[in-house]
């Protein structure tokens, strides 16, 4: 896999695919990337599950923090990493030793770690490194043109609403769980 081109259609696989996301390195900051991701994400209709130890049993959006992912009492389909490049080796590790490996681990924006890649590829899982599912969904949904950005996808297809009538979707239809 080439890790600095993705396409379009790898990314919007993995975000049609998933519906339980644990987002490592979640913040209460309301100014802080994690925080607005979980926001975005849970907005979406994704089941996302805050991973921090400082913050474990405490309520973030709504939604119980976890210390570490095997502190999760269920399977997750992906492992949104909100720590830095070195620290992202260990995540994976956790990770891929979950009695349920996650079907994807996403890096986020300038975290990569290219052997935490290799071990979860060679254990059949995706990966996605040094962007934003929020970014990526923004492109694909046609919301990133909304602020002046440039998705990089041509398309004359419509682009459909989320079920709240508000805003724009992949056309996934999501449910909140």
């Amino acid at each position: 896999m080439n890790h600095d081109s993705y396409s379009p259609d790898y990314i919007r696989n993995i975000l049609q695919s998933v519906k339980t996301i644990a987002l490592v390195g979640a913040s209460a900051n309301e100014v802080r990337p994690s925080y607005f991701v979980l926001k975005y994400l849970l907005d979406k209709g994704y089941e996302v599950i805050p991973v921090n130890p400082g913050l474990a049993g405490q309520q973030l959006l709504g939604q119980t923090v976890y210390a570490t992912l095997n502190d999760i009492p269920k399977p997750v389909d992906m492992v949104d990493i909100f720590r830095n490049s070195e620290a992202a080796g260990p995540v994976t590790d956790e990770a891929l030793a979950l009695e349920h490996k996650p079907k994807v681990i996403w890096m986020q924006l300038s975290v990569r770690n290219d052997d935490a890649a290799a071990k979860a590829e060679a254990a059949g899982v995706q990966v996605v490194m040094d962007r934003c599912p929020k970014m990526e969904y923004g492109k694909l949904s046609g919301e990133w043109a909304w602020v002046g950005g440039n998705s990089g996808i041509i398309s004359s297809k419509k682009q459909s609403l989320h079920e709240s009538g508000k805003m724009q979707s992949l056309g996934l239809g999501r449910k909140a769980y």
